[in-house]
């Protein structure tokens, strides 16, 4: 097993700067505001042979009330899960009535704990960590983590103390986990239905828009195959963003999109479906990502509201009509073990392959059908079809002409392979390529016979043309 490192600490210490170097990623928002991290945060790291996780936390100040309790409950789970606690103080604010408070929690604790200067830079260490002793967490270690200065080191010392890992042997063939983003407007219930999913209270979860900032991968396995959860911020209208931290949440929250395999878009029933969705479900639908709808919070509604909101979902939602829809209450957990199936079944497709011969098959048999328009005269001839992707499948047809094309000819191939291969819940793409032709631009040079003969030809038109009118003439 990899060792794991929990990062503790007051609010704006540093953890999540750290957290990045460590991991040596970005993954970590960094701001300078207390209380940007909410959330347990993993990641893994190296250093020369040696592999460890990392949790980043929440801070925790002694005088919580609110969001800050739950967020402090999550850095006191991820200090029970841990092997080794590295402790962050701040060097230019000095010792903290919470940091006395944090380390009594410690010492208690009978986990194995660092105490960690940072912020040391331009500081004369020694100065800087005199008063943190009293603390009773043995020798502090300096480090300025925004300068990279001392933390290899201080892994390096902290993995020290651990046994060597024995070398695990990795199958050859891994499981591949399946990446589930579930995204949505803020205050829609997306954390409560990742906890739901999980079965435990893992992100935090309150009653207030805005509530998760990053986006938290949470690595899982259910029934036998491996799932990856992603709780992401909520996404509001441009106009309505004015913190800058608000506008990095929602490019993590893109970022989940494209790096899932699979998206749960949650809606609220209660509110119904608003624009703000209909752009959520737009950026998905373009990512080519397989979707699964939730209608959370479907649980004390009348039977008139309920009958109102599928009215609207049918009117509005037509255009991602291959996707399942469920109605949800992610509070009470109605409806959510149900989900995992349509996740399985869009995964699925979404990753399904076919031989050449079968598309090509299809392709005729779609085409003997209904023929595609003439061009110019001519016919459009598509040849053969194989597939060109997954996640979202792609289909490359070959033809001729296939750039005259229309879109209510594309949009007919489309619902005519997605309903004989049986794809549910991912979009499905095409792919028009024309086959260059072998002759454009080349002319034949023409013999001097040629020549002449082509002149002759042109003197025998010009005299039937005069003969025509000689006899128009007499009539």
């Amino acid at each position: 097993m990899l060792p794991v490192i929990a990062l503790v600490g007051r609010p704006n210490v540093g953890k999540s700067t750290l957290f990045n170097r460590l991991t040596r990623s970005r993954d970590a928002l960094v701001a300078d505001l207390p209380g940007l991290t909410r959330d347990r945060k993993y990641g893994e790291g190296r250093v020369g042979e040696r592999d460890y996780l990392v949790i980043d936390t929440g801070g925790i100040s002694g005088d919580e009330q609110g969001i800050d309790s739950v967020m402090a409950r999550q850095s006191l789970l991820a200090i029970d899960e841990a092997d080794i606690v590295l402790f962050l103080v701040d060097g230019r604010a000095g010792l903290n009535p919470a940091d006395e408070m944090i380390a009594d929690h410690l010492r208690r604790s009978s986990k194995d704990c660092h105490l960690v200067v940072n912020k040391t830079d331009g500081l004369d260490p020694d100065v800087a960590m005199a008063e943190f002793h009293g603390l009773g967490l043995g020798q502090p270690l300096p480090i300025a983590a925004s300068q990279n200065r001392g933390v290899r080191l201080l892994i390096e010392e902290v993995l020290g103390e651990l046994p060597e890992e024995e070398a695990e042997e990795v199958p050859e063939e891994v499981e591949k986990s399946i990446r589930i983003a579930v995204v949505g407007r803020p205050n829609v219930g997306k954390s409560t239905l990742v906890n739901r999913m999980l079965g435990e209270e893992r992100v935090v979860v309150f009653d207030e828009a805005g509530t998760t900032r990053d986006s938290i991968y949470i690595p899982y396995e259910r029934e036998g195959q491996a799932y990856t959860l992603i709780d992401t911020a909520g996404v509001r209208r441009r106009k309505n963003i004015t913190e800058a931290v608000e506008k990095f949440s929602i490019i993590k929250t893109l970022q989940a999109i494209e790096d899932a395999n699979v998206v749960v878009c949650v809606i609220d029933a209660r509110q119904g479906v608003t624009d703000q969705d209909l752009h959520m479900l737009g950026f998905v639908l373009d990512a080519g990502r397989a979707l699964v709808v939730a209608l959370n919070k479907w649980d004390g509604m009348t039977e008139e509201q309920k009958l109102k909101v599928k009215e609207q979902i049918q009117r509005r939602l037509e255009f991602v009509g291959f996707a399942r829809f469920h109605f949800i209450s992610a509070l009470h957990g109605s409806g959510v073990g149900e989900m995992y199936r349509s996740v399985d079944e869009a995964y699925g497709c979404a990753m399904a392959k076919w031989p050449t011969n079968r598309l090509t098959r299809l392709l005729e048999d779609v085409v003997a059908d209904h023929q595609p328009p003439m061009v110019h005269g001519r016919r459009i001839k598509m040849r053969y079809a194989h597939q060109g992707g997954s996640n979202p499948p792609i289909i490359v047809v070959h033809g001729n002409q296939l750039d005259e094309l229309p879109n209510s000819y594309k949009r007919y191939l489309q619902n005519k392979f997605t309903e004989v291969l049986g794809i549910r819940g991912t979009p499905v793409r095409f792919e028009f390529r024309v086959g260059e032709n072998p002759y454009e631009g080349r002319k034949n040079k023409l013999t001097a016979r040629q020549v002449a003969k082509k002149q002759r030809f042109k003197l025998h038109v010009q005299d039937l043309k005069k003969q025509s009118k000689r006899k128009a003439r007499k009539k």
